[in-house]
């Protein structure tokens, strides 16, 4: 319905008029809108002007709502939501709860993935594995990293990774890291490596006649830890000196004794709860913070932003020490969690192949075994550990023999193999230096056989084999040198010759020869 009253009225249905005293029309419902000429008619031109139209909403009316509908973009496919320059076919479904973060390589460069709200860190890994075409798909590990305080770790498999950035500083450079760690559970392998009888403390249970090695292996795979002690370097972050403190890690919490070695309840003072902080190793730690030796660690409050004065640096004596204390926080903070990643690490790699290994061999490992070819019946595998040396000596010396005879053909052709193949491989790092080779390894993993090869910065044409053994890193100098008017190789001084370093490699990963360990785990950097 509409009425037109005189030349400029419109009264649209809906409206409520009332007259009050002298004539005067107010507008009671917020739909109505009248309009009325200001001035009276007059023959002369009409000009259109401002007019500005004053409603008077009662309380409790509700707000103005026109019924006019809205004109349709003519070219939805060529918005973006919030006027932004991507298109729409790269950004996420709006009606999937995903989240972009940025995950660097150790190569520095990064790469920008959609996550879920309840991601955790061994979905992004496998995710990255995917995207980045990896050739194996275990052992990759997300790490935090905080380059300016020169903090690091490894996050746990089940850590949700959005929970994680959360706590992060917004003015910060904190980013995340994917790369290799073969040593993220190797305490379960090796526990007598990791948890030295010197550090298990005296109130460990061993009176039912139980070794400590047996106590340690049922412990762990209980999912809990022993209790460990000893002494290590603090750094208040009030203090510029470092002081030496006896301290006790047990289930309840971290402490302190303030009396030499003393546990008694008395000298005992709590530094801090496990459940509420996360454990850090300290890059650069003499430059950054004083430290009077590399082998340091940090604890943190993780609820809050990472700031120096919450850090409690502690500084280690060795290696050892210092991976059997951050062993230690992780297992008393995340108990049988961690057990339960251990068991979902083995298994997802064996689903994929469909064999069964033993719990302290990998599967590289396994498929490695000594055997006698000199009977007619076949092959038999060596199982006696002295005949199985000495057929692995008795290998490497022929190997050499072989190789001279197969190199002196006629039909051999010099080039078919380069000497730069190496350069190709994914354990050869270039002209790194020595320092940044050991942080390599130890940042992913020290575990035994893990190794990389690089120039020598000291010895022209000459490269260095840098391998992990019993948590330390050990460099052995490959030398070229001539024979019968030929390159080869040599670590042994002209013992057992190569004709490239990839054939080194493929040496010492069946046989030993002078280093302690085969070669196992190369040390590689994935380029995102």
């Amino acid at each position: 319905m509409m009425e037109v009253a005189g030349p400029w009225m419109e009264v649209f249905e809906g409206s409520e008029m009332t007259e009050a005293s002298g004539g005067a029309e107010t507008l009671l419902g917020s739909s109505t809108l009248t309009l009325a000429p200001l001035v009276a008619d007059s023959p002369s031109v009409r000009r259109s002007l401002p007019i500005r139209i004053t409603l008077n909403r009662a309380k409790g009316t509700e707000s103005f709502s026109s019924s006019v509908p809205a004109i349709p973009n003519p070219f939805p496919e060529l918005c973006s939501p919030s006027k932004s320059p991507v298109l729409i076919s790269s950004l996420p479904p709006p009606a999937t709860n995903k989240h972009l973060i940025k995950v660097y390589g150790e190569d520095s460069h990064s790469r920008s993935v959609w996550v879920s709200r309840a991601a955790t860190a061994r979905e992004v890994c496998h995710m990255l594995v995917q995207t980045a075409h990896c050739s194996d798909q275990e052992n990759w590990a997300l790490l935090e990293l905080h380059p300016t305080l020169g903090l690091e770790r490894c996050l746990e498999d089940h850590e949700v990774v959005l929970e994680v950035q959360a706590t992060w500083s917004l003015k910060g450079d904190t980013r995340f890291v994917f790369c290799k760690n073969y040593a993220k559970y190797e305490f379960f392998r090796k526990p007598m490596l990791f948890f030295p009888e010197c550090m298990i403390s005296d109130s460990a249970d061993v009176s039912k006649g139980m070794t400590s090695s047996e106590l340690i292996k049922n412990l762990l795979k209980s999912g809990t830890c022993p209790e460990i002690q000893g002494f290590l370097q603090v750094k208040e972050s009030s203090r510029k000196a470092w002081k030496k403190v006896y301290f006790f890690l047990r289930r309840s919490g971290l402490y302190c004794s303030t009396k030499g070695s003393s546990k008694e309840p008395r000298h005992l003072q709590y530094v801090a709860d496990l459940d509420d902080l996360n454990v850090y190793t300290v890059v650069n730690s003499r430059k950054l913070y004083g430290a009077p030796a590399d082998f340091t660690f940090c604890i943190k409050p993780f609820r809050n932003p990472i700031r120096t004065q919450d850090l409690k640096i502690l500084c280690a004596e060795n290696e050892q020490i210092r991976t059997c204390w951050t062993s230690a926080f992780r297992l008393f903070k995340y108990g049988k969690q961690l057990q339960c990643n251990y068991q979902l690490s083995k298994s997802a790699p064996r689903s994929l192949e469909g064999t069964k290994l033993p719990d302290d061999k990998s599967k590289s490992e396994a498929s490695l075994v000594a055997m006698d070819f000199s009977g007619k019946a076949g092959g038999r595998v060596i199982e006696n550990p002295t005949e199985a040396q000495s057929a692995e000596r008795e290998e490497g010396q022929a190997w050499r023999r072989r190789e001279a005879l197969r190199c002196s053909l006629p039909n051999v052709n010099s080039g078919a193999r380069p000497s730069s193949i190496h350069k190709t491989q994914p354990w050869f790092h270039g002209g790194v230096s020595r320092k940044e080779t050991q942080r390599l390894i130890e940042k992913q993993g020290l575990v035994d056989g893990m190794f990389l090869i690089r120039e020598s910065q000291q010895h022209a044409q000459c490269f260095v084999l840098s391998l992990c053994y019993k948590l330390k890193t050990k460099h052995y100098l490959v030398i070229p040198c001539e024979d019968g008017g030929r390159k080869y190789f040599t670590m042994d001084d002209g013992l057992t010759l190569f004709i490239d370093l990839l054939q080194l490699v493929e040496f010492h990963q069946i046989n030993k020869g002078i280093l302690p360990v085969c070669l196992k785990h190369p040390c590689v950097c994935v380029a995102l």
